[in-house]
């Protein structure tokens, strides 16, 4: 791939609207945040201990044409002032996708912008090079509420899949046995809170598959933990929460920790980054950062606001595609299963 030089400063709005988050925000150069504002709906959702879909579409419309304006008005810019608008395509809710691919489309064709479709996933993972820049090759452990992959990254824009969940995702089982335990949503921060505070354990099964498997399932431990409770509750027993809570996280840490070594071990990488909402998990964060540390490799997590989805990962993400030339037309659609693929493909 030819490097891209840049003139001028390259700055790009990123709109982000693939769950419970609308989002927007200013980028400049790939790497420096101008502006960055999230809309939150969890309060919304909440009562129903998981996101509607609907409900999520509703906020989108409400908040998006707003967020935009604020990330304008944040950064000190006008429309014309932008290089262009990226926009994520996919995965996710494609209601809630659609709301935000729309506003891009309007906002590039009314200001005369390239715009550019992202894959959610490769936005996660771009929330590092806000931080620092990356070194080829690198792994990227990609954990979220529907995501739990291994991908190897040996240029910008190259994605290699080495590992991917065959069931349940590890946010999804963070949230699944959240609600096993009456632990209102988001269950997963609140596991991780209960995991640090316990003063012990329930002794769980680690799925590790079979030899040499990058892949990961969290069903089978999901399964255990509701068998452990039922039991609990048809003998009259009384359970602790919290060290359902630490059994569950240990199990889910150690296979996650040992996988990603394994992988980084194997294929030799220069850097380990972790991306997507679990990774603000205290414990993961510990055990992941203790492991490298040891090993010798460079690990990274980006802080916790650029954990959770946000646009400026998005920014991140298509300014990279941006130079590399990649751009969408006006019949930009969402794809709610969207693959993660490469746009470099020397």
């Amino acid at each position: 791939m030819g490097e891209f030089i840049m003139e001028k400063d390259l700055y790009i709005l990123g709109i982000e609207s693939s769950c419970d988050e609308t989002a927007a925000s200013i980028v400049k150069n790939g790497t420096e945040i101008i502006s960055n504002v999230v809309a939150s709906q969890i309060e919304s959702h909440k009562r129903f201990g998981g996101v509607v879909p609907e409900i999520a579409s509703r906020h989108h419309v409400e908040q998006v044409t707003i967020v935009i304006e604020e990330a304008l008005q944040q950064a000190g810019m006008q429309p014309n002032e932008l290089d262009g608008v990226c926009v994520t395509e996919g995965p996710g809710l494609v209601g809630a996708l659609l709301i935000g691919i729309n506003a891009a489309k309007a906002f590039a064709f009314a200001n005369s912008l390239p715009l550019i479709g992202v894959h959610h996933i490769a936005g996660h993972i771009y929330a590092n090079e806000l931080m620092q820049p990356m070194e080829f090759p690198l792994l990227a452990l990609v954990i979220s509420g529907g995501h739990t992959e291994l991908v190897l990254m040996k240029d910008h824009g190259s994605f290699e899949l080495i590992g991917e969940t065959r069931d349940d995702a590890a946010g999804e089982a963070y949230d699944k046995v959240a609600r096993v335990l009456n632990i209102p949503y988001p269950g997963g921060p609140h596991i991780d809170r209960m995991a640090h505070e316990s003063d012990g354990a329930v002794d769980f099964p680690r799925v590790w598959l079979e030899k040499d498997s990058y892949d990961f399932s969290f069903s089978g431990l999901k399964s255990a933990v509701i068998n452990y409770q039922h039991n609990k509750v048809q003998r009259g027993e009384e359970i602790n929460p919290y060290h359902v809570a630490k059994g569950f996280q240990d199990s889910v840490v150690e296979v996650v920790t040992a996988k990603t070594l394994h992988a980084a071990k194997e294929f030799g990488v220069k850097q380990v980054i972790a991306a997507g909402g679990v990774s603000a998990n205290k414990g993961l964060r510990t055990s992941l950062e203790e492991t490298f540390k040891k090993e010798g490799i460079p690990f990274y997590v980006p802080p916790l606001k650029l954990c959770t989805d946000n646009a400026a990962m998005i920014a991140a993400a298509g300014s990279k595609m941006f130079q590399a030339g990649v751009r969408s037309d006006l019949t930009l659609n969402g794809h709610p299963g969207m693959e993660l693929i490469s746009w470099n493909h020397e």
